[in-house]
C-alpha cells in the first residue's frame, strides 16, 4: 500500500505570476507576493498527485500603487470581500517525460470554473540542510471576464484599456514533508 508524501510549497524560493495585454500593444506584469500551497501524491513521479493553491489577492504587485489600488477594488477582485484566490486540483496527468497537465478548479471572487495548466517538472535535488524539495514550471491563460473581472476601461480613441486573456507564470518550488 502506497503512502502518501505532503509536499508544501517555498515562498522563498517560489514566485506567482500575470500577464495582461494593455491597450492591446504591450503588456503589463504583475505578482502576488502572498500564496501558499501544497502537494500530495502517492508516487515519486508526482502522477496523480492533489495540488491545493491560495493567493492572498492583497499581495498584488504590478510596480504601480495606484493601480494595485484598482485591481484590489470591487471593480476586479474585491479584496474585501473576496481575499483569497484558490486553486483545487481535480487531476495531474504525467504527458511527458518531465510534463504534466494539471487541471482543477479555479476560485476567483465567488466565480469556480475548471482550468488546465501546463507543468514542467524541474526535477528534485536535497538542499544544504538535508531537505528534498522539487521544482515546477507551470503555465496556462485564463479568460478574465469568465472569472467576473469584467470591468472594461475604453480610452477615448477607443482602445480597450485591458485585455481579456491573463497569462499565468507560477514557478513553484516544494519541500517534502517528513
Amino acid at each position: 500500500m502506497a503512502t502518501a508524501t505532503k509536499w508544501v510549497i517555498d515562498p522563498t524560493h517560489s514566485e506567482v505570476q500575470f500577464k495582461v495585454k494593455h491597450l492591446v500593444i504591450s503588456t503589463v506584469s504583475g505578482f502576488f507576493r502572498s500564496f501558499e500551497g501544497s502537494l500530495t501524491t502517492e508516487n515519486d513521479d508526482f502522477e496523480g498527485a492533489s495540488v491545493e493553491f491560495t493567493i492572498d489577492i492583497n499581495s498584488i504587485d504590478t510596480n504601480q500603487t495606484q493601480r494595485d489600488g484598482h485591481l484590489k477594488s470591487a471593480d476586479f477582485f474585491d479584496s474585501e470581500k473576496y481575499p483569497n484566490l484558490k486553486f483545487k486540483s481535480t487531476s495531474f496527468t504525467k504527458t511527458g517525460d518531465d510534463e504534466y497537465k494539471l487541471t482543477g478548479d479555479l476560485t476567483v471572487k465567488d466565480v469556480t470554473k475548471p482550468i488546465t495548466l501546463d507543468v514542467e517538472y524541474g526535477g528534485s535535488a536535497n538542499d544544504s540542510y538535508g531537505n528534498t524539495k522539487a521544482g515546477f514550471e507551470v503555465i496556462g491563460k485564463i479568460n478574465r471576464k469568465e472569472f467576473g473581472l469584467t470591468w472594461n476601461g475604453v480610452t477615448e480613441a477607443g482602445a480597450i484599456v485591458a485585455g481579456e486573456d491573463i497569462k499565468i507564470s507560477i514557478n513553484a518550488q516544494f519541500v517534502k514533508q517528513a
